[in-house]
């Protein structure tokens, strides 16, 4: 299911381990996220979605667009 997240993450050169570290969470949380075993909390895709400079859409396959959004202007 989040094989973008894998593809990603072995395209910055990162292993689980250091993922995890990045995320705060332990290795085999990551791993089972990447498996598709767990859930991967909305938060956690913010910060994944961030690290890569793109959307959680794009992680999760909903778009192609590898472009993240523009920010949200202040009102």
């Amino acid at each position: 299911m989040y094989k973008r997240i894998r593809n990603m993450r072995e395209d910055k050169d990162l292993t689980q381990a250091e993922m995890a570290n990045l995320l705060n969470i332990h290795q085999t949380t990551y791993s089972d996220y990447e498996r598709g075993n767990l859930n991967i909390p909305i938060p956690i895709l913010h910060q994944i979605a961030d690290l890569f400079q793109t959307s959680i859409d794009y992680l999760v396959e909903r778009t192609d667009e590898l472009k993240p959004y523009p920010p949200r202007q202040k009102r």
